[in-house]
Protein backbone atom coordinates (compact mmCIF):
# COMPACT_ATOMS: atom_id res chain seq x y z
CA UNK A 1 0.00 0.00 0.00
CA UNK A 2 1.26 3.81 -0.56
CA UNK A 3 1.01 6.26 1.36
CA UNK A 4 0.42 10.33 1.24
CA UNK A 5 0.42 12.43 3.93
CA UNK A 6 -0.93 15.86 3.25
CA UNK A 7 0.25 18.25 5.93
CA UNK A 8 -0.87 21.68 6.12
CA UNK A 9 0.84 23.65 9.49
CA UNK A 10 -1.38 25.33 11.92
CA UNK A 11 -4.85 24.29 10.88
CA UNK A 12 -7.23 23.81 13.42
CA UNK A 13 -10.11 20.85 13.51
CA UNK A 14 -13.18 23.39 13.89
CA UNK A 15 -11.82 25.65 11.05
CA UNK A 16 -13.44 22.40 8.30
CA UNK A 17 -16.68 22.08 6.48
CA UNK A 18 -16.49 18.65 7.44
CA UNK A 19 -15.33 19.06 11.08
CA UNK A 20 -18.90 21.88 11.17
CA UNK A 21 -17.44 26.06 10.27
CA UNK A 22 -20.94 27.12 8.81
CA UNK A 23 -18.86 29.64 6.87
CA UNK A 24 -15.25 27.87 5.69
CA UNK A 25 -15.42 26.41 2.13
CA UNK A 26 -13.18 22.80 2.65
CA UNK A 27 -14.82 20.67 -0.78
CA UNK A 28 -12.08 18.18 -0.88
CA UNK A 29 -11.09 17.73 2.86
CA UNK A 30 -15.09 17.03 3.40
CA UNK A 31 -15.28 14.31 -0.14
CA UNK A 32 -12.19 12.59 1.60
CA UNK A 33 -13.86 12.81 4.91
CA UNK A 34 -16.97 11.16 2.89
CA UNK A 35 -14.85 8.22 1.17
CA UNK A 36 -13.29 7.55 4.58
CA UNK A 37 -12.83 8.15 7.98
CA UNK A 38 -13.08 11.34 10.17
CA UNK A 39 -11.75 11.49 13.54
CA UNK A 40 -13.31 14.41 15.81
CA UNK A 41 -11.34 14.27 18.63
CA UNK A 42 -7.60 13.91 17.55
CA UNK A 43 -5.58 15.76 19.95
CA UNK A 44 -1.61 17.06 18.99
CA UNK A 45 0.53 16.08 21.80
CA UNK A 46 2.79 19.24 21.73
CA UNK A 47 1.32 23.28 20.89
CA UNK A 48 4.69 23.94 19.13
CA UNK A 49 5.57 22.28 15.44
CA UNK A 50 8.77 20.58 16.10
CA UNK A 51 7.83 18.52 19.29
CA UNK A 52 4.51 17.99 18.09
CA UNK A 53 6.05 16.24 15.08
CA UNK A 54 8.63 14.27 16.61
CA UNK A 55 5.97 12.85 18.88
CA UNK A 56 3.86 12.18 15.90
CA UNK A 57 6.59 10.08 14.09
CA UNK A 58 7.85 8.21 16.88
CA UNK A 59 4.99 7.36 19.18
CA UNK A 60 6.69 8.91 21.85
CA UNK A 61 5.03 11.82 24.22
CA UNK A 62 7.39 15.11 24.62
CA UNK A 63 9.12 14.39 27.90
CA UNK A 64 10.46 10.80 26.96
CA UNK A 65 13.62 11.92 25.17
CA UNK A 66 13.35 15.88 25.40
CA UNK A 67 12.00 17.05 22.62
CA UNK A 68 10.14 19.57 23.67
CA UNK A 69 11.66 22.51 22.07
CA UNK A 70 11.49 23.83 18.52
CA UNK A 71 15.85 23.00 18.10
CA UNK A 72 15.70 19.48 18.95
CA UNK A 73 14.99 17.33 16.08
CA UNK A 74 15.33 13.82 16.41
CA UNK A 75 18.68 12.57 15.93
CA UNK A 76 20.02 9.46 13.66
CA UNK A 77 19.78 7.02 16.80
CA UNK A 78 16.63 7.65 17.12
CA UNK A 79 13.30 5.85 15.71
CA UNK A 80 10.81 7.67 13.17
CA UNK A 81 8.24 6.10 11.01
CA UNK A 82 10.16 7.40 7.25
CA UNK A 83 13.23 5.46 8.98
CA UNK A 84 11.00 2.25 9.13
CA UNK A 85 9.52 2.51 5.86
CA UNK A 86 12.76 3.24 4.06
CA UNK A 87 14.28 0.06 5.81
CA UNK A 88 11.43 -1.62 4.33
CA UNK A 89 11.66 -0.99 0.99
CA UNK A 90 9.57 1.96 0.82
CA UNK A 91 10.68 5.36 -1.29
CA UNK A 92 10.11 8.12 0.66
CA UNK A 93 9.34 11.20 -0.80
CA UNK A 94 9.68 14.28 1.54
CA UNK A 95 8.71 17.83 -0.89
CA UNK A 96 8.25 20.87 1.93
CA UNK A 97 9.16 22.29 5.23
CA UNK A 98 11.26 20.13 8.49
CA UNK A 99 10.63 21.05 11.86
CA UNK A 100 11.27 17.31 12.15
CA UNK A 101 14.09 15.80 11.69
CA UNK A 102 17.95 16.62 12.05
CA UNK A 103 20.06 16.90 9.13
CA UNK A 104 22.05 13.80 10.11
CA UNK A 105 19.24 12.02 9.98
CA UNK A 106 17.85 12.20 6.28
CA UNK A 107 20.31 9.79 4.45
CA UNK A 108 18.42 6.56 6.36
CA UNK A 109 14.83 8.07 6.82
CA UNK A 110 14.04 9.57 3.15
CA UNK A 111 14.60 9.03 -0.37
CA UNK A 112 14.82 12.30 -1.38
CA UNK A 113 13.88 15.98 0.15
CA UNK A 114 13.22 18.91 -1.12
CA UNK A 115 11.55 22.23 -0.09
CA UNK A 116 11.27 24.17 -3.24
CA UNK A 117 10.76 28.10 -3.02
CA UNK A 118 8.04 29.69 -4.93
CA UNK A 119 7.98 32.80 -7.34
CA UNK A 120 6.06 35.02 -5.30
CA UNK A 121 5.94 36.59 -2.26
CA UNK A 122 3.98 37.45 0.93
CA UNK A 123 2.86 40.82 1.37
CA UNK A 124 4.24 42.87 3.81
CA UNK A 125 2.35 43.17 7.90
CA UNK A 126 -0.18 45.57 8.34
CA UNK A 127 0.85 47.49 11.71
CA UNK A 128 -1.66 50.23 12.53
CA UNK A 129 1.10 51.49 14.55
CA UNK A 130 4.46 51.68 12.59
CA UNK A 131 6.18 53.77 15.12
CA UNK A 132 6.05 51.02 17.73
CA UNK A 133 7.47 47.65 16.68
CA UNK A 134 5.61 45.92 19.76
CA UNK A 135 2.62 45.91 18.06
CA UNK A 136 2.01 43.08 15.84
CA UNK A 137 -0.89 41.18 14.97
CA UNK A 138 0.79 38.74 12.72
CA UNK A 139 -1.99 40.28 9.49
CA UNK A 140 -0.34 41.21 6.06
CA UNK A 141 -1.11 42.01 3.17
CA UNK A 142 -2.11 39.52 0.25
CA UNK A 143 0.29 37.21 -1.28
CA UNK A 144 1.88 38.75 -4.90
CA UNK A 145 2.00 36.09 -6.95
CA UNK A 146 -0.66 33.68 -8.66
CA UNK A 147 -2.64 30.94 -6.25
CA UNK A 148 0.03 28.06 -8.01
CA UNK A 149 3.39 30.42 -7.14
CA UNK A 150 3.44 29.54 -3.65
CA UNK A 151 5.91 27.75 -1.67
CA UNK A 152 3.36 25.29 -1.02
CA UNK A 153 2.17 25.15 -4.13
CA UNK A 154 5.69 24.28 -5.59
CA UNK A 155 5.87 21.84 -2.97
CA UNK A 156 2.47 20.15 -4.04
CA UNK A 157 3.40 20.24 -7.52
CA UNK A 158 6.76 18.48 -6.93
CA UNK A 159 4.49 16.14 -5.16
CA UNK A 160 2.42 15.68 -8.28
CA UNK A 161 5.32 15.05 -10.68
CA UNK A 162 6.62 12.23 -8.15
CA UNK A 163 2.89 10.61 -8.30
CA UNK A 164 2.58 10.97 -12.45
CA UNK A 165 6.25 9.05 -12.24
CA UNK A 166 6.51 5.79 -12.64
CA UNK A 167 6.96 3.69 -9.47
CA UNK A 168 8.94 0.16 -8.69
CA UNK A 169 8.38 0.24 -4.99
CA UNK A 170 5.70 0.87 -2.58
CA UNK A 171 5.90 4.63 -1.47
CA UNK A 172 5.09 7.58 1.13
CA UNK A 173 4.73 10.99 -0.15
CA UNK A 174 5.29 13.51 2.79
CA UNK A 175 3.85 17.08 1.96
CA UNK A 176 4.39 19.12 5.05
CA UNK A 177 3.34 22.71 3.58
CA UNK A 178 3.33 26.15 5.60
CA UNK A 179 -0.22 27.62 5.36
CA UNK A 180 -2.17 28.35 7.35
CA UNK A 181 0.12 29.52 9.33
CA UNK A 182 0.88 33.42 10.32
CA UNK A 183 1.41 36.04 9.46
CA UNK A 184 -2.00 36.29 7.73
CA UNK A 185 -1.80 36.19 4.17
CA UNK A 186 -2.79 33.96 1.04
CA UNK A 187 -2.88 34.52 -2.41
CA UNK A 188 -5.77 36.20 -4.34
CA UNK A 189 -9.06 34.82 -4.41
CA UNK A 190 -8.46 33.35 -0.85
CA UNK A 191 -6.84 36.64 1.22
CA UNK A 192 -10.27 38.59 0.84
CA UNK A 193 -12.55 35.37 -0.28
CA UNK A 194 -14.86 35.61 3.46
CA UNK A 195 -15.86 38.96 4.78
CA UNK A 196 -14.61 39.59 8.40
CA UNK A 197 -18.47 40.46 9.11
CA UNK A 198 -19.71 36.64 8.09
CA UNK A 199 -17.23 35.16 10.19
CA UNK A 200 -19.20 33.37 13.00
CA UNK A 201 -18.62 34.64 16.82
CA UNK A 202 -14.90 34.08 18.01
CA UNK A 203 -14.62 33.33 21.62
CA UNK A 204 -14.47 35.99 24.02
CA UNK A 205 -11.30 38.01 25.36
CA UNK A 206 -11.17 36.02 28.38
CA UNK A 207 -8.36 36.76 31.82
CA UNK A 208 -10.17 35.20 34.31
CA UNK A 209 -9.43 31.77 34.95
CA UNK A 210 -7.15 32.01 32.24
CA UNK A 211 -3.49 31.49 32.63
CA UNK A 212 -1.17 34.41 32.25
CA UNK A 213 0.16 34.38 29.31
CA UNK A 214 -3.32 35.48 27.99
CA UNK A 215 -3.54 39.05 29.57
CA UNK A 216 0.32 39.31 28.30
CA UNK A 217 0.39 38.82 25.13
CA UNK A 218 -2.44 41.02 24.96
CA UNK A 219 0.11 43.82 26.66
CA UNK A 220 3.08 42.88 24.92
CA UNK A 221 1.80 43.04 21.83
CA UNK A 222 -0.77 46.03 22.24
CA UNK A 223 -3.07 43.84 20.70
CA UNK A 224 -5.68 45.32 23.61
CA UNK A 225 -5.57 48.13 20.26
CA UNK A 226 -7.44 45.81 18.26
CA UNK A 227 -11.29 45.91 17.44
CA UNK A 228 -13.76 43.12 16.91
CA UNK A 229 -13.48 43.60 13.01
CA UNK A 230 -9.50 43.81 13.67
CA UNK A 231 -10.10 39.77 14.75
CA UNK A 232 -12.68 39.36 12.28
CA UNK A 233 -10.48 40.37 9.85
CA UNK A 234 -7.46 37.83 11.03
CA UNK A 235 -9.97 35.09 11.42
CA UNK A 236 -11.27 35.25 7.82
CA UNK A 237 -8.35 35.19 6.30
CA UNK A 238 -6.79 32.45 8.30
CA UNK A 239 -9.89 30.84 6.66
CA UNK A 240 -9.30 32.08 3.38
CA UNK A 241 -5.88 30.60 4.16
CA UNK A 242 -7.91 27.43 5.20
CA UNK A 243 -9.04 27.24 1.74
CA UNK A 244 -6.39 27.13 -0.05
CA UNK A 245 -4.48 24.62 1.32
CA UNK A 246 -8.13 22.55 0.20
CA UNK A 247 -7.36 23.82 -3.12
CA UNK A 248 -3.91 22.62 -3.21
CA UNK A 249 -5.35 18.89 -1.37
CA UNK A 250 -7.75 19.01 -4.06
CA UNK A 251 -5.27 18.54 -6.67
CA UNK A 252 -3.34 15.96 -5.07
CA UNK A 253 -6.34 14.33 -5.20
CA UNK A 254 -7.28 14.88 -8.79
CA UNK A 255 -3.40 13.35 -9.56
CA UNK A 256 -4.11 10.47 -7.74
CA UNK A 257 -7.69 9.70 -9.90
CA UNK A 258 -5.72 10.39 -13.21
CA UNK A 259 -2.53 8.22 -12.16
CA UNK A 260 -4.94 4.89 -11.01
CA UNK A 261 -3.28 5.55 -7.88
CA UNK A 262 -6.16 6.25 -5.82
CA UNK A 263 -6.93 2.52 -5.50
CA UNK A 264 -4.07 1.57 -3.33
CA UNK A 265 -3.28 5.04 -1.83
CA UNK A 266 -4.30 5.55 1.45
CA UNK A 267 -4.58 9.22 2.01
CA UNK A 268 -4.22 11.05 5.65
CA UNK A 269 -4.71 14.42 6.00
CA UNK A 270 -3.31 16.09 9.39
CA UNK A 271 -2.00 19.14 10.66
CA UNK A 272 0.36 19.54 13.62
CA UNK A 273 -1.09 22.49 15.67
CA UNK A 274 -3.87 24.84 15.88
CA UNK A 275 -3.90 28.49 15.87
CA UNK A 276 -5.69 31.23 17.91
CA UNK A 277 -6.44 33.49 14.85
CA UNK A 278 -8.34 36.00 16.62
CA UNK A 279 -10.28 33.61 19.22
CA UNK A 280 -9.93 35.06 22.61
CA UNK A 281 -8.52 37.60 21.02
CA UNK A 282 -5.49 36.42 20.57
CA UNK A 283 -3.35 35.41 17.42
CA UNK A 284 -0.43 32.96 16.79
CA UNK A 285 -0.14 30.39 19.16
CA UNK A 286 2.06 29.64 22.65
CA UNK A 287 4.00 26.67 24.00
CA UNK A 288 2.55 25.70 27.25
CA UNK A 289 -1.41 26.53 25.36
CA UNK A 290 -3.38 23.53 25.49
CA UNK A 291 -6.78 24.76 24.71
CA UNK A 292 -8.80 22.86 21.36
CA UNK A 293 -7.80 25.84 19.44
CA UNK A 294 -4.64 24.94 18.97
CA UNK A 295 -4.57 21.06 19.78
CA UNK A 296 -7.72 19.42 17.99
CA UNK A 297 -6.63 18.25 14.60
CA UNK A 298 -8.30 17.54 11.51
CA UNK A 299 -7.40 13.82 10.74
CA UNK A 300 -9.37 12.37 8.16
CA UNK A 301 -7.71 9.06 6.86
CA UNK A 302 -9.12 7.54 3.54
CA UNK A 303 -8.20 3.87 3.61
CA UNK A 304 -8.45 1.44 0.32
CA UNK A 305 -10.81 -0.69 1.25
CA UNK A 306 -11.81 0.70 4.09
CA UNK A 307 -15.77 2.33 5.37
CA UNK A 308 -16.61 5.26 3.78
CA UNK A 309 -18.05 8.47 5.67
CA UNK A 310 -17.40 6.57 9.50
CA UNK A 311 -16.91 8.97 12.46
CA UNK A 312 -15.16 8.47 15.70
CA UNK A 313 -16.12 10.75 17.95
CA UNK A 314 -13.55 9.78 20.93
CA UNK A 315 -10.23 10.45 21.48
CA UNK A 316 -7.24 9.60 19.96
CA UNK A 317 -3.83 11.02 19.57
CA UNK A 318 -2.16 12.83 16.77
CA UNK A 319 0.68 10.14 17.12
CA UNK A 320 -1.91 7.28 15.96
CA UNK A 321 -1.05 7.62 12.58
CA UNK A 322 2.53 6.46 12.80
CA UNK A 323 1.21 2.65 14.15
CA UNK A 324 -1.29 3.05 11.61
CA UNK A 325 0.69 3.25 9.04
CA UNK A 326 3.31 0.99 10.11
CA UNK A 327 0.41 -1.80 10.42
CA UNK A 328 -0.90 -0.85 6.66
CA UNK A 329 2.17 -1.20 5.18
CA UNK A 330 3.01 -4.71 7.62
CA UNK A 331 5.90 -2.95 9.46
CA UNK A 332 6.86 -4.20 13.02
CA UNK A 333 8.09 -1.03 14.98
CA UNK A 334 10.80 -2.12 17.03
CA UNK A 335 10.98 0.54 19.52
CA UNK A 336 8.37 0.94 22.55
CA UNK A 337 5.54 3.69 21.22
CA UNK A 338 2.71 4.41 22.57
CA UNK A 339 0.39 4.72 19.68
CA UNK A 340 -2.23 3.24 18.71
CA UNK A 341 -3.20 1.85 15.23
CA UNK A 342 -6.54 3.28 14.06
CA UNK A 343 -6.83 0.55 11.33
CA UNK A 344 -10.38 -1.06 13.27
CA UNK A 345 -11.46 2.28 12.83
CA UNK A 346 -10.90 2.80 9.47
CA UNK A 347 -12.70 -1.03 8.93
CA UNK A 348 -15.58 0.58 10.47
CA UNK A 349 -14.80 0.21 14.53
CA UNK A 350 -16.14 2.65 17.03
CA UNK A 351 -13.44 4.27 18.79
CA UNK A 352 -12.79 3.65 22.31
CA UNK A 353 -15.36 5.72 25.22
CA UNK A 354 -12.41 5.34 28.04
CA UNK A 355 -9.83 6.39 25.99
CA UNK A 356 -8.25 9.86 27.06
CA UNK A 357 -5.61 11.76 25.11
CA UNK A 358 -2.54 13.55 26.63
CA UNK A 359 -0.79 16.94 25.72
CA UNK A 360 1.93 18.76 26.99
CA UNK A 361 4.18 22.03 26.63
CA UNK A 362 6.13 24.92 28.37
CA UNK A 363 9.59 24.63 30.11
CA UNK A 364 11.26 25.02 33.94
CA UNK A 365 13.18 27.85 35.15
CA UNK A 366 16.62 25.41 35.30
CA UNK A 367 16.68 24.77 31.66
CA UNK A 368 16.99 28.26 30.16
CA UNK A 369 18.52 26.72 27.02
CA UNK A 370 14.84 25.94 26.58
CA UNK A 371 13.10 29.33 26.13
CA UNK A 372 12.60 31.65 23.02
CA UNK A 373 14.59 34.70 22.65
CA UNK A 374 17.63 33.13 23.93
CA UNK A 375 20.70 35.33 23.51
CA UNK A 376 23.02 32.81 21.39
CA UNK A 377 22.35 30.06 19.68
CA UNK A 378 19.81 29.60 16.02
CA UNK A 379 17.36 30.72 17.62
CA UNK A 380 18.76 33.82 19.49
CA UNK A 381 16.60 36.55 20.20
CA UNK A 382 16.26 38.82 16.41
CA UNK A 383 15.77 42.42 16.67
CA UNK A 384 12.05 44.23 17.82
CA UNK A 385 11.24 44.41 14.00
CA UNK A 386 10.92 40.57 13.71
CA UNK A 387 7.21 39.25 14.04
CA UNK A 388 8.99 36.68 16.72
CA UNK A 389 10.56 39.31 18.83
CA UNK A 390 7.61 40.10 21.12
CA UNK A 391 7.15 36.63 22.08
CA UNK A 392 11.10 35.56 22.74
CA UNK A 393 10.83 38.77 24.49
CA UNK A 394 8.06 38.08 27.19
CA UNK A 395 9.52 34.23 27.60
CA UNK A 396 12.60 35.64 28.98
CA UNK A 397 11.21 38.10 31.13
CA UNK A 398 8.05 36.26 32.55
CA UNK A 399 9.06 32.80 32.66
CA UNK A 400 6.46 31.48 34.48
CA UNK A 401 3.81 32.41 32.06
CA UNK A 402 5.56 29.49 29.38
CA UNK A 403 5.95 27.19 32.68
CA UNK A 404 5.40 23.34 31.84
CA UNK A 405 1.86 22.20 31.31
CA UNK A 406 0.05 18.96 30.34
CA UNK A 407 -3.05 18.11 30.17
CA UNK A 408 -5.41 15.19 30.13
CA UNK A 409 -9.00 14.73 27.33
CA UNK A 410 -11.57 12.49 28.22
CA UNK A 411 -14.55 11.72 25.55
CA UNK A 412 -16.34 14.54 28.53
CA UNK A 413 -13.69 16.78 30.23
CA UNK A 414 -10.16 18.44 29.88
CA UNK A 415 -7.84 19.06 32.75
CA UNK A 416 -4.73 21.39 32.53
CA UNK A 417 -2.01 21.18 34.88
CA UNK A 418 0.55 23.72 35.35
CA UNK A 419 3.62 23.94 37.62
CA UNK A 420 3.13 27.91 38.16
CA UNK A 421 0.44 29.48 36.30
CA UNK A 422 -3.53 28.80 36.53
CA UNK A 423 -5.19 25.17 35.99
CA UNK A 424 -8.07 24.33 33.79
CA UNK A 425 -10.82 22.43 34.11
CA UNK A 426 -13.22 21.84 31.70
CA UNK A 427 -16.68 20.21 31.16
CA UNK A 428 -15.92 19.76 27.13
CA UNK A 429 -20.02 18.76 26.53
CA UNK A 430 -21.27 21.72 28.01
CA UNK A 431 -18.35 24.10 27.43
CA UNK A 432 -16.83 23.16 24.41
CA UNK A 433 -15.64 26.65 24.16
CA UNK A 434 -13.25 26.51 27.10
CA UNK A 435 -14.73 29.48 28.68
CA UNK A 436 -15.47 28.51 32.16
CA UNK A 437 -12.90 26.95 34.52
CA UNK A 438 -13.95 24.68 36.75
CA UNK A 439 -10.28 24.03 38.37
CA UNK A 440 -10.50 24.48 42.56
CA UNK A 441 -14.52 24.95 42.70
CA UNK A 442 -15.87 22.38 45.34
CA UNK A 443 -18.93 21.02 43.03
CA UNK A 444 -15.58 19.23 40.63
CA UNK A 445 -13.83 18.50 43.18
CA UNK A 446 -14.41 14.33 42.75
CA UNK A 447 -13.33 14.99 39.00
CA UNK A 448 -10.34 16.71 39.60
CA UNK A 449 -8.80 14.40 41.84
CA UNK A 450 -9.30 11.89 39.56
CA UNK A 451 -8.48 13.34 36.68
CA UNK A 452 -5.46 14.66 38.47
CA UNK A 453 -4.99 10.78 39.52
CA UNK A 454 -5.02 9.68 36.01
CA UNK A 455 -2.27 12.29 35.01
CA UNK A 456 -0.13 10.63 37.90
CA UNK A 457 -0.88 7.34 36.31
CA UNK A 458 0.29 8.77 33.07
CA UNK A 459 3.37 9.85 34.11
CA UNK A 460 4.35 6.54 35.68
CA UNK A 461 3.59 4.26 32.62
CA UNK A 462 5.18 6.83 29.74
CA UNK A 463 7.77 8.58 31.97
CA UNK A 464 10.45 6.35 29.72
CA UNK A 465 11.27 3.64 27.20
CA UNK A 466 14.04 1.09 27.52
CA UNK A 467 15.68 -0.23 24.79
CA UNK A 468 15.04 -3.62 22.90
CA UNK A 469 18.31 -4.86 22.34
CA UNK A 470 19.98 -8.09 23.64
CA UNK A 471 22.41 -7.87 26.71
CA UNK A 472 24.97 -6.16 25.08
CA UNK A 473 27.67 -8.89 27.15
CA UNK A 474 27.06 -11.43 24.91
CA UNK A 475 26.46 -14.23 27.85
CA UNK A 476 26.93 -17.41 26.71
CA UNK A 477 24.88 -20.87 28.17
CA UNK A 478 25.79 -20.17 32.10
CA UNK A 479 24.94 -17.00 32.77
CA UNK A 480 27.72 -14.18 34.76
CA UNK A 481 29.28 -16.87 36.61
CA UNK A 482 30.35 -18.55 33.38
CA UNK A 483 30.93 -15.92 31.35
CA UNK A 484 33.31 -14.57 34.89
CA UNK A 485 35.20 -17.34 34.67
CA UNK A 486 36.06 -17.80 31.17
CA UNK A 487 37.26 -14.48 30.91
CA UNK A 488 39.51 -15.24 34.34
CA UNK A 489 37.88 -11.97 35.88
CA UNK A 490 36.20 -12.42 39.48
CA UNK A 491 33.00 -13.39 40.06
CA UNK A 492 30.51 -11.25 41.56
CA UNK A 493 27.93 -12.97 43.79
CA UNK A 494 24.18 -11.57 43.55
CA UNK A 495 24.39 -10.28 46.78
CA UNK A 496 27.34 -8.33 45.36
CA UNK A 497 25.89 -7.12 42.73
Amino acid sequence: MNFVIFMPDEWRAESAGCYGHPLVKTPHLDRLAEEGTRFGQCYAQHPVCSPSRASMFTGWYPHIRGHRTLWHLLRPDEPNLFKYLTAAGYDVRWYGKNDLLSQESFATSVTESLYPRGRGRFGPRVASDPEDPRYDSFLAHPFVGEAMETSDAACVQMGMDFLRSAHKKPFLLYLPLVLPHPPYSAPEPYHHMYAPQEVPPLRPKVFEGKPMFHRLIHQTRWLDRLTEEDFRKIAAIYLGQITYMDFLLGEVLKTLDETGLADDTCVIVISDHGDWAGEFGLVEKWPSALDDTILRMPLVMRMPGGVAAHIVDTPVELFDIMATILELAGVVAEHTHFAKSLVPQLSGARGDEERAAFAQGGYDPHEPHCFEGRSVGTYAQRGPDNIYYQKGLLQQTHPASVCRAVMIRTATHKLIYRTSDTCELYHMRADPRELENLYGRPQAAELQRKLERRLLDFYLHTSDVTPREEDPRGLPEGGFRAASLAAGRQDFSAERR
